[in-house]
């Protein structure tokens, strides 16, 4: 078998140099004379097999003598020319075998086989550069040569390679037709299909992606292209479909690591946290090396709660990938899930330093990293009821620019809400569109505090104004029903609402918008159609923690099903342990339930979380009056009255108000009679 070696760097330049300026080739070895002569057959069929040989055995220029004395012997043969062109390019000698290819094609420009030897050297070339003019250079000697093998030999496989370097060369549309000649020429070809299909998805056309998979029969479906078909329906966030098409995958071929992992990774993004696990633990089993196998497993666990697993595997990670980023980051995010607030935020400080740069030239990688970290530094920040560090922690994301900036404002604002800072919150959002007067997101959160100012028809008329007749529209329609909804404009607000669901294109598209139809009919106190909807939201999604959490309230404050409803909250805090209004929603449906010791600590723990919300320290007072703790349901009372009095109107109910103010008078009326000589 012969050697096969890599291209010496040292040759590139004069392979491009003698490839692109084309000299006239040295004469060949034999004498002038002898071309005049009759072909000698034997005498060239004789060097050739001791050319044969000597490359055998890796003796390679004795062989280059002898296809010489061979071509010599019978000039006309272009097969001798070719074994010394392949000779040339196989012992490294570049030059050689450009000229000599050149050469025959100029005697011979329909030769297929040198063409295809010409390519192959200029691939095996490419591959040994880094991008720049040389790459380019060298891809456009390539296409020059495969267009040629196309004209000559239209194959499936031709038309294939040519597809696939135009798609190297950013050439989509001449990349797409070579696709389509090559599914044409062999409609049953996986790499034919696989590669246009992965094409449309790359354009973002997954319709047509999923069209060219499924017009392949499904008894000739291999396992490559229904892995693709697989990354298709993931593409679309379809992901039922994905695990089912990357199950049949692994069906068909059990040893075929990569199907498997799109199978675990759909399965979790599916929520089938179960089946992602075993899947993930057989893909550890057949590859211990495989760190992302481990990455998943412990983003899992931490997921479902088992905090210790979730750390092992990232110590497992550790190991197999030393200077990872991404584990301190996820301990981080296993040490903030678990409560662990001052470790994970320095834990991500820590990434923060190691991956600063003094002159602040970051790449596009660089600060996507710092901005994720930043954010999530932030938001532990928030958690840990430190403010103004989440504010400086998002102030530094405003620096990395593009959609980083507009994250940052987001949050900034969002902040400035939960600490009912209305005034800053103002100005934070006017100042984001005033530094990115482009950013349709920015606009929108600038017309929800106008409208939280009570400049509601301003902030109604800046929102409409966004609406471009595409599309992209949804946004805009999302945000006209939660203003809609904040304004208790509630026909207007269900008329967005059906605006943005004909714009919705992909299953958790339609979750969300039948989330927002549940609060929404909460909200109006029609609670079977609210019920409805929330169920259509768990049915597609089990593990979402928002409409489990809603749900699982709606009933338990209405007093209904408590033991269903305590269930569906059980598991929405399973989901998210810290949340503050998860654990105030448990705590509610013990106190229904009468378990007024389980009330207390659940309420105790979200007011830790969120000792601002008024709601929260009216459950807090609830719970201290049934355990005969009248002083301090008299001081969470006053809480929950202050609080709403700093909230917008639109986040309190005025019958709650009411009603507090009326059991804070009859219980401070009830402590006096407790304790007569007190002031």
């Amino acid at each position: 078998m012969r050697m096969r070696y890599a291209v010496p760097l040292v040759f590139l330049a004069s392979l491009l140099a003698f490839a692109q300026q084309a000299p006239k080739p040295p004469q060949p070895a034999a004498p002038p004379e002898a071309t005049a002569k009759a072909p000698d057959h034997a005498a060239a069929y004789y060097h050739a097999m001791l050319a044969h040989s000597y490359e055998e055995m890796r003796q390679y220029s004795k062989a280059i003598e002898e296809y010489k004395l061979a071509i010599a012997a019978d000039p006309t043969d272009s097969y001798l020319a070719g074994q010394l062109v392949e000779l040339y390019a196989n012992s490294g000698r570049i030059r050689e075998a450009v000229l000599g290819a050149q050469e025959i094609l100029k005697r011979d420009p329909n030769n297929v086989a040198v063409h295809k030897q010409l390519g192959r050297i200029y691939l095996r070339s490419l591959g040994e550069v880094q991008a720049g003019q040389q790459s380019d250079d060298l891809l456009r000697l390539a296409l020059e040569q495969y267009q040629e093998i196309v004209r000559l030999e239209p194959t499936a496989e031709n038309h294939l390679l040519l597809g696939r370097l135009y798609r190297l060369n950013n050439n989509t549309a001449a990349a797409e037709s070579e696709f389509k000649a090559a599914v044409a020429a062999q409609p049953d070809s996986e790499e034919a299909v696989s590669n246009l299909a992965l094409l449309y998805n790359e354009e973002g056309d997954y319709a047509r992606a999923i069209q060219i998979l499924t017009a392949v029969p499904e008894a000739a479906r291999s396992p490559k292209i229904y892995a693709t078909l697989g990354y298709t329906y993931e593409q679309q966030k379809d992901y039922p479909r994905a695990v089912e098409a990357y199950r049949k995958a692994v069906e068909l071929d059990h040893d075929n690591l990569d199907a498997l992992r799109g199978l675990a990774q759909n399965l979790l993004n599916d929520g089938q946290m179960d089946a992602a696990l075993e899947q993930y633990k057989a893909i550890a089993e057949a590859d211990p090396q495989d760190a992302q196998a481990y990455l998943r497993l412990a983003e899992i666990y931490r997921r479902t709660g088992q905090f210790d697993a979730a750390l092992d595997n990232l110590k497992k990670v550790e190991s197999l990938a030393p200077g990872s980023l991404e584990v301190p980051y996820n301990m981080a995010l296993v040490y903030d899930s678990e409560g662990r607030f001052p470790e994970a935020a320095q834990k991500l400080q820590t990434l923060l330093d190691q991956t600063a740069k003094a002159d602040g030239s970051y790449s596009s990688a660089d600060r996507a990293n710092r901005a994720i970290f930043l954010e999530r530094l932030g938001n532990v920040y928030r958690e840990m009821n430190q403010p103004q560090q989440a504010v400086d922690a998002f102030r530094r994301m405003l620096e990395l620019g593009d959609d980083n900036a507009s994250r940052a404002y987001q949050e900034i604002v969002e902040l400035y809400r939960d600490a009912k800072q209305w005034n800053l919150a103002m100005a934070a959002a006017q100042e984001a569109v005033a530094k990115l007067p482009q950013d349709r997101t920015l606009k929108m959160v600038l017309a929800a505090q106008m409208a939280d100012a009570g400049q509601a028809d301003a902030a109604v008329a800046q929102v409409k104004a966004l609406l471009q007749g595409t599309p992209d529209d949804r946004e805009v329609y999302i945000t006209l029903t939660t203003l809609y909804s904040r304004l208790k404009r509630w026909e207007d607000a269900e008329a967005a609402l059906r605006k943005a669901d004909a714009l919705a294109s992909r299953p958790d598209d339609r979750d969300y918008d039948n989330f927002l139809w549940g609060s929404l009919y909460e909200r109006q106190k029609k609670y079977d159609l609210a019920e409805e909807m929330f169920k259509k939201v768990i049915a597609g999604d089990p593990r979402n923690a928002a409409a489990l959490n809603y749900l699982g309230y709606m009933l338990a404050d209405r007093g209904l099903r408590l033991e269903e409803a305590l269930g569906y909250i059980q598991k929405a805090v399973r989901l998210e342990p810290e949340n503050g209004a998860y654990l105030d929603s448990l705590g509610w449906a013990y106190f229904k339930l009468g378990n007024y010791d389980l009330a207390e600590q659940n309420l105790r723990k979200a007011t830790e979380r969120m000792g601002n919300d008024g709601t929260i320290q009216d459950h807090m007072a609830e719970v201290y009056e049934k355990k005969g703790d009248l002083r301090q349901a008299v001081a969470h009372w006053e809480r929950a009255l202050a609080e709403w009095g700093k909230s917008n109107s639109a986040d309190v109910d005025s019958g709650d108000v009411a009603r507090v103010q009326k059991k804070l008078e009859s219980t401070k009326v009830r402590l006096a009679q407790q304790n007569p000589n007190s002031k």
